[in-house]
């Protein structure tokens, strides 16, 4: 069908560019946000969830301590919470007093946990604007490809080839099976990483609460 890539980028036209030029940018979007979601351990709670079922058992040293070589998100964030929570233990405050403190620091830690949950997310909607333009584009090129078809037909008049047709109507859909080819894979990477970090949200969300409504430790000692 295609005697080179050259020829096949030759017949799909301007639309066909651009759709490859949208499909490297894509690829370059996604593997950096997966070696991004790789590199701060997104979906790994294992030790987190360990570290905060030894907290709420009492033995809050070991369990800040046995998150010291965790380098995902979810350790790094209860860590914090823990060592500052260790910090505000260790001094002698009224309880109304402690209960401000602790509301204040568990804001904090939730903005922190936001923050870093928002960088996770940049460049998705990027991902998501081209998996929504792809398509259209392909059909943009089809439609000016029938266009042009027909109107080579109109002028051919009664000496019309149907096999001149036939060949225009297939490349005019070319582009709008290069459209969908990139969609479909950008579509399914965007849900990929919404899912993963919407179970980084409310896993954060479950082991913090669990964190913090642990209450002080009996007699402010570890």
């Amino acid at each position: 069908m295609f005697d080179s890539p050259t020829s096949f980028l030759t017949l799909g036209g301007p639309v066909v560019f651009l759709l490859l030029g949208i499909s490297v940018v894509a690829l370059a979007i996604i593997l950096a946000k997966a070696f991004q979601f790789w590199s701060v351990r997104v979906g790994r709670h294992a030790s987190a969830r360990s570290a905060v079922a030894q907290w709420r058992s009492g033995d809050r040293t070991k369990a800040s301590q046995n998150l010291l070589k965790d380098q995902s998100l979810s350790a790094a964030l209860i860590r914090s919470a823990m060592d500052a929570l260790r910090a505000l233990d260790q001094q002698t405050l009224s309880p109304q007093e402690r209960d401000l403190r602790e509301e204040r620091l568990r804001e904090e830690i939730s903005a922190r946990a936001a923050d870093r949950l928002f960088g996770l997310s940049s460049w998705l909607k990027a991902l998501e604007l081209a998996s929504q333009i792809a398509p259209l584009l392909g059909l943009f090129g089809t439609v000016l490809g029938m266009i042009d078809t027909f109107q080579t037909l109109q002028e051919s008049g009664s000496s019309a080839n149907p096999t001149t047709l036939a060949g225009g109507i297939w490349v005019a859909l070319l582009t709008t099976a290069c459209g969908l080819a990139v969609a479909i894979p950008v579509a399914v990477a965007v849900t990929w990483f919404e899912t993963r970090l919407e179970k980084e949200r409310a896993a954060l969300e479950v082991m913090l609460t669990g964190v913090f409504t642990a209450g002080p430790k009996p007699g402010g000692q570890e």
